[in-house]
């Protein structure tokens, strides 16, 4: 019985990493430090902090919310979880080329809205892609693992953002823009791996 409960725990455990790094490395906060900092220069530092907040928050909430109604979603658009990973899986590695070419994946021209919501909430620390790996983690894992992995991530989202200006001086540009560029890669492997797992399931058997 004990061995029984030993290997349970250790494949709850072995899930909940497996999730929680798929959606930190699409998050990427240390990436984005470059782009914190350059949106937010013109802030004092209460001000500055009272935004990062916001977007904390604003950004958390949104993922919680599609960890509850992504099931929901797919059933109500008749769409499997196989059709969904390959859609996802080449969603994921076009804004992965992106990142990997052009350094970024979204044009900042022509957003009016909140500093808050618009772009740091959306679609820097939640874009398709991490709407995308969250849905992916609730249909594989299961509501729990997926609700920890979305507070642990945005638990590291808070501490970076709270960290911000000391961490990217540590880093320093070049440094945030080498870590965006290897997040990129994991993140177009990670996509390559969900396009396999929806084509194989519609492959004929041996």
């Amino acid at each position: 019985m004990l061995d029984v409960l030993n290997l349970t725990l250790m494949v709850t455990l072995a899930n909940l990493a497996r999730a929680t790094l798929a959606l930190f490395i699409i998050v990427d906060p240390f990436g984005n430090i470059p782009v914190f900092i350059g949106l937010t220069e013109k802030l004092e530092g209460q001000q500055r902090r009272r935004v990062f907040r916001s977007a904390t928050l604003m950004g958390f909430a949104l993922l919680v919310i599609f960890a509850f109604t992504g099931q929901g979603l797919l059933t109500f658009f008749g769409i499997s979880l196989y059709s969904f990973q390959i859609a996802g899986g080449i969603l994921l590695l076009i804004i992965a080329i992106k990142l990997l070419i052009e350094g970024e994946w979204w044009n900042p021209v022509g957003f009016q809205a909140s500093l808050s919501a618009v772009p740091l909430a959306v679609p820097l620390l939640v874009g398709p892609g991490a709407i995308t790996a969250t849905i992916l983690n609730l249909q594989e894992f299961g509501i729990v693992i997926t609700l920890v992995a979305v507070v642990a991530v945005f638990l590291v989202v808070w501490l970076v953002l709270r960290l911000v200006e000391p961490v990217y001086r540590f880093l320093g540009k070049s440094g945030s823009q080498i870590i965006a560029r290897i997040m990129s890669l994991f993140i177009a492997a990670i996509a390559v791996q969900y396009i396999i797992n929806g084509i194989t399931y519609y492959l004929p058997g041996p």
